[in-house]
């Protein structure tokens, strides 16, 4: 039977990690297989009472092995989680999950508009982006981030 992982947790995490990566890649990551990394995955002790838990280490090393396969590097992302859920203070007025998905949505269209923008021939720079034009696009895909991080609280939440 299948274990259940708190959803911002290290364990899934590590099981995120593993569905992404293979087991050759997960031992040229961090030299170990695949089967120890399932172990720290588990989030309760084995049967010898041991809880494993993965370096700190190794759980960049497999971000970076994940970020090479152009995945979201799964334990960054469940640090994060876990940190900001911290600090976040529940404002009622955020867990309205439609109403976070139309910003999310305006916002996407600000930043379609700003990359346009940046690569249209008449612009500033012609095709190439200028570095004004980039820390534009870089500030919309943080407002962006933003929001998907206000949307995962709120489905956390309810």
């Amino acid at each position: 039977m299948a274990k259940i992982r708190k959803l911002f947790s290290i364990e899934n995490g590590l099981e995120e990690a593993i569905k992404i990566l293979d087991e050759e890649e997960i031992k040229q990551a961090i030299g170990k297989s695949s089967s120890y990394v399932r172990k720290c995955s588990d989030p309760h002790e084995d049967s010898d009472g041991v809880k494993r838990n993965i370096s700190h280490t190794d759980s960049v090393l497999l971000d970076k092995a994940c970020l090479k396969k152009g995945k979201l590097p799964p334990m960054f992302e469940a640090h994060k989680m876990m940190l900001s859920s911290e600090d976040f203070k529940v404002d009622k007025s955020i867990l309205d999950v439609d109403d976070l998905l139309i910003k999310l949505t305006i916002l996407h269209g600000d930043l379609n508009k700003i990359i346009k923008e940046a690569q249209d021939p008449k612009g500033h720079e012609g095709q190439k982006i200028s570095k004004v034009e980039k820390k534009k696009i870089f500030e919309s895909i943080k407002k962006l981030e933003n929001k998907i991080l206000k949307i995962k609280h709120a489905v956390d939440k309810n």
